[in-house]
């Protein structure tokens, strides 16, 4: 059973800067393909950010890439999202994904392995 902890979800300003962080644990010595996705009100969940279990391949959603940066603590199973410049459309519930796969910069969540999922709010 792997269990998905995030933190770092809160209100900030457009323009300020938020980190959130995820952490993946439950299994000695596995590792994974992890990523976040989002879900605003009325709108279905979408990918935001994937990071192979390398740390050297990353996915962003254009409408995030050169603000948000996916990073991943080295041999760990712990990423996290430093999102820069953000907008009232980056507005959502952000959620960690564990175990999907990762295929040509391409994340596919997992069912399974899902965190509870942390809410972020961006307003003046």
């Amino acid at each position: 059973q792997v269990q998905l902890r995030e933190s770092g979800g809160g209100l900030v300003q457009p323009g300020g800067s938020l980190r959130l962080s995820c952490e993946a644990s439950g299994r000695p010595g596995a590792r994974y393909h992890m990523a976040w996705f989002r879900q605003a009100p009325g709108k279905g969940r979408e990918p935001v950010a994937a990071i192979d279990m390398s740390g050297t391949s990353t996915y962003y959603h254009y409408s995030v890439k050169g603000r948000f940066t996916i990073t991943r603590d080295g041999d760990k199973n712990t990423i996290d999202l430093q999102m820069n410049d953000p907008q009232a459309e980056d507005t959502a519930v952000y959620y960690c994904n564990a175990g999907g796969t990762y295929y040509q910069n391409s994340y596919h969540p997992s069912e399974d392995y899902w965190g509870q999922g942390v809410q972020v709010a961006v307003s003046s």
